[in-house]
């Protein structure tokens, strides 16, 4: 589905992403894991097409991305939740949902990914006339993912979901993209500072340090490595 080959990203004259590697199969979690400021994020905004390489080749579907603009990128089939959620906090629950459906053209079909979505995130559905900046944090959260799903994604890239959440609250996304996974049939990049969260959820997982990946192996491999073990679970 997703093919990154030898991808280089650069900020002005500073490189980011150093020939990386990577892929995604139709149904899968894959699990990006690593310090702030190994590149995670900039590798999500250059696979959503924020930013663009310097070097090598991003492909999705048979059809290379690499230099696609944002809006065409949605258009293929690729949504990006951001990290810090990114609501748009002036204006309604409903509204912000409106906005993620702005690549479908049809009355309809915005109709149908909205029911979707409030059957998914049904607090959505008592907060609809809500301005988004009122929600609590995890609700927030499923804002930004539901917003996201509105475009009818593939695969979806999830940035730091937990991120500034209670643990219980964090159960309930875990639990929320689990479904979009088996149930909606998307193949998703989560990106994660919990990593025994990301790990728990994702079939496979890559791990970034300094703009290069340092291992690729199955999740529950990861779990039991001694080295990832001693960096990113506290053990």
């Amino acid at each position: 589905m997703l093919n990154i080959n030898n991808l280089s990203t650069y900020y002005g004259k500073s490189q980011i992403l150093k020939e990386i590697s990577l892929f995604v199969d139709s149904g899968e979690i894959v699990a990006l894991i690593g310090s702030n400021g190994a590149g995670k994020t900039t590798l999500l905004k250059t696979i959503a097409g924020l930013l663009h390489p310097r070097e090598g080749t991003i492909t999705f579907c048979g059809n290379t991305i690499s230099a696609m603009a944002p809006e065409f990128i949605v258009k293929q089939g690729i949504a990006l939740c951001p990290e810090g959620r990114k609501v748009f906090v002036d204006l309604t629950v409903f509204e912000n949902l409106q906005l993620g459906a702005y690549t479908k053209r049809t009355t309809s079909k915005i109709k149908e990914m909205l029911q979707r979505m409030l059957d998914l995130f049904p607090i959505l559905h008592e907060r609809l006339k809500q301005k988004a900046g009122t929600l609590s944090g995890g609700e927030q959260q499923q804002l930004a993912i539901a917003r996201a799903l509105m475009s009818s994604p593939k695969l979806l890239l999830l940035d730091e979901p937990s991120l500034g959440l209670a643990p219980i609250v964090s159960e309930k996304i875990a639990a929320i993209i689990q479904t979009i996974n088996e149930e909606q049939h998307i193949s998703i990049l989560l990106v994660e500072q919990n990593a025994q969260l990301a790990l728990t959820l994702a079939q496979r997982g890559y791990v970034l340090e300094t703009g290069q990946f340092i291992l690729h192996d199955e999740a529950s491999r990861l779990l039991h490595n001694e080295q990832i073990k001693a960096a990113y679970l506290g053990c």
